[in-house]
């Protein structure tokens, strides 16, 4: 099986690199244009971005093979999110690894502006002593207004009060306990604009986070206020901004981010109240090598069938959720695999049966690889948790879930249920030493474990003497190497389910031979 391809189209720090090599063959592109882009992203499985480079739709529809995008860092919104997940792409970035070195920025520029630390130095490198024009304002004791309490909010509000500031967070998703507990006084964002001598925001941009603090909210504002932005651009309307800092309503700015980085615009470039940095909120030597890691273990992970720890297109799985229930969705792809090649006729019902503690827990992925599994042997198309409901429904599939407390044997059980116009097939598998094992199939017990690279001949035969020496016997003439066989049965001398796991992949023909012998009633070449 060919390795995967991954293309790196931004800076990402090396180590990042090296993991991904683990796992595919790694390609480093970058400063490519959209044109080239589109041009090569059909030959990749997964693309790692950071910030610069775009992934529009028509990437998206071209990338024939993505199965995965990887934003080394935060905000996604240089990816098209929709596209993606219509193509059952999944996206993932690294939330957590920049979050120390994105609240340190906070607070550098937080007391930059409070001290003027940035115009200081540039007046003494002008060759002046001018201490008349510096004089700062002390922290403590000063109201920090916070917008958005998420992980990098809170570790500011710590800081913050840390420096004795009095600390005021809005934030609509927080409850006002929980701020509380962090020494966070809750506030409405009006109250907070109207009441703060620094206001820092901390939040994704989205429709209604885009211009959030604008001309009328600056208006509100207390006099001689302080503005911080290591968020995103577009947050703090910039032409705004400008007019209240000139104005003198605003006192002074801190701004990382930008609606267009390299900002264009004049007034916040030459206003010297206004400190400016390049993006540098996560530019720390540590955060690099995090958010690179983070993403590389999930795009692996991705490529490998494993969930994802922070993909932003598919449902929010709690850890507690993923460590149960994570193992078994080999088990319920490769129930779902097995169901279909053993099936025969038009499908017409699909069940799936939960047992024992996985029941208890949300049970969205095992679904999902349960449609993947189905529909592996027949289809090209990527399915994951991402849009797996979607190709089920456009295929005008109707899936029945069952959540059952306990099985009567295992402890944990994912059973797949497909009712044709031919027939019924039931396939249940459990995990055992880690490994999925298919354990019933239509009512037998089994004992199967998938075997990558080999092949399982499923033959429905009368049970009586002879019948295993016979298909031995025909193989041994085919040249077909047996790697391990067993029977599944509910009463002997009646008909039986006999698997014979082998090396080679038998020909039709040999196939049709087997399928001759007397006592053989069907036989199904099952790919793992």
């Amino acid at each position: 099986m060919a390795r995967p391809r991954i293309l790196v189209a931004d800076p990402v720090a090396r180590e990042g690199i090296d993991y991904l090599e683990r796992a595919g063959a790694v390609d480093v592109k970058t400063g490519l244009s959209a044109d080239e882009l589109i041009a090569i992203i059909p030959d990749y499985d997964a693309l790692v971005v950071r910030s610069e480079t775009r992934v529009t739709r028509p990437v998206i529809a071209a990338a024939d093979r993505l199965q995965v995008v990887g934003r080394a860092g935060v905000g996604v919104d240089n990816i098209d999110i929709p596209a993606a997940t219509e193509r059952g792409i999944i996206v993932v970035n690294a939330p957590q690894g920049n979050t120390i070195a994105a609240t340190e920025h906070t607070i550098a520029l937080l007391l930059s502006l409070a001290r003027h630390v940035p115009q200081a130095d540039a007046s003494m490198r002008g060759g002046r002593w001018d201490r008349k024009s510096f004089v700062g304002t002390e922290l403590r004791g000063k109201k920090l207004g916070i917008v958005g309490l998420g992980k990098i909010g809170i570790e500011v509000a710590r800081r913050a009060i840390g420096l004795e500031m009095e600390v005021i967070g809005f934030d609509p998703f927080v409850p006002d306990d929980r701020a509380r507990a962090l020494g966070i006084e809750p506030a409405d964002f009006d109250s907070l604009v109207q009441q703060c001598d620094f206001i820092t925001v901390h939040v994704p941009l989205t429709a209604t986070s885009t211009g959030m603090i604008g001309a009328a909210q600056m208006a509100r504002m207390k006099d001689g206020v302080r503005l911080i932005n290591v968020a995103r651009g577009g947050i703090i309307d910039e032409a705004a901004l400008a007019a209240a800092v000139a104005a003198g309503k605003v006192a002074g700015a801190a701004i990382d981010v930008f609606t267009a980085e390299p900002p264009p615009d004049a007034a916040l470039l030459h206003d010297p109240r206004i400190i400016l940095t390049p993006h540098l909120g996560a530019s720390t030597t540590e955060a690099q090598e995090r958010v690179a890691i983070d993403v590389a273990e999930q795009i692996v992970d991705v490529l490998e069938g494993r969930p994802a720890r922070y993909a932003v297109n598919a449902p929010l799985l709690a850890p507690e959720t993923l460590k149960v229930v994570g193992p078994y969705m080999a088990v319920a792809e490769l129930a779902g695999s097995v169901a279909t090649q053993l099936a025969s006729g038009t499908l017409e019902a699909i069940d799936i049966d939960y047992y024992g503690e996985i029941a208890e827990y949300d049970v969205t992925p095992l679904r999902a690889s349960v449609i993947r599994g189905l529909l592996k042997p027949i289809s090209v198309e990527n399915v994951n948790i991402v849009n797996a409901s979607h190709v089920a429904q456009g295929r005008g599939w109707k899936v029945e879930e069952h959540l059952r407390s306990s099985h009567e044997v295992f402890v944990n059980l994912v059973e797949v249920r497909l009712k044709t116009s031919e027939t019924e097939v039931t396939v249940g598998g459990t995990v055992e030493h880690g490994q999925p094992h298919l354990v019933a199939i239509n009512g037998l017990d089994v004992d199967l474990l998938s075997d990558p690279g080999a092949y399982l001949l499923a033959c429905h035969n009368e049970d009586r003497p002879g019948m295993i020496g016979r298909i031995g016997t025909l193989l041994g003439g085919f040249d077909i190497n047996i790697r391990s066989m067993q029977v599944g049965r509910r009463r002997a001398r009646e008909r039986a389910l006999m698997f014979l796991t082998v090396d080679e992949c038998p020909t039709d023909e040999q196939l049709e031979q087997i399928k001759a012998v007397d006592g053989i009633h069907d036989v199904r070449l099952i790919r793992f």
